[in-house]
């Protein structure tokens, strides 16, 4: 009876992994956070996703070092973006 719509979703999850949808995370939540128009939120939020593309295993995100290059950079960013804000 649901087979025809499970697949369908199936086919179409099976193009994505666990960086994409971490990165899509990551845009829709700074987008969130700008209106607060606190530097320390917006911050915390990239070095907190920057930790998060660090300890998330490589095999989960497809295979690309990008995204682990990408939060080494926001592990720095971050920090540095909530001190200029005091």
């Amino acid at each position: 009876m649901y087979a025809l719509p499970l697949q369908v979703i199936d086919n179409f999850l099976l193009n994505y992994n666990l960086g994409d949808v971490l990165v899509l995370v990551l845009v829709l939540g700074l987008l969130g956070t700008l209106p607060l128009r606190s530097k320390s939120v917006t911050g915390l939020f990239l070095g907190t996703f920057g930790f998060l593309f660090l300890i998330t295993p490589l095999s989960l995100m497809g295979n690309e070092w990008v995204l682990h290059f990408l939060g080494v950079g926001l592990i720095f960013v971050g920090p540095m973006i909530v001190i200029m804000d005091r």
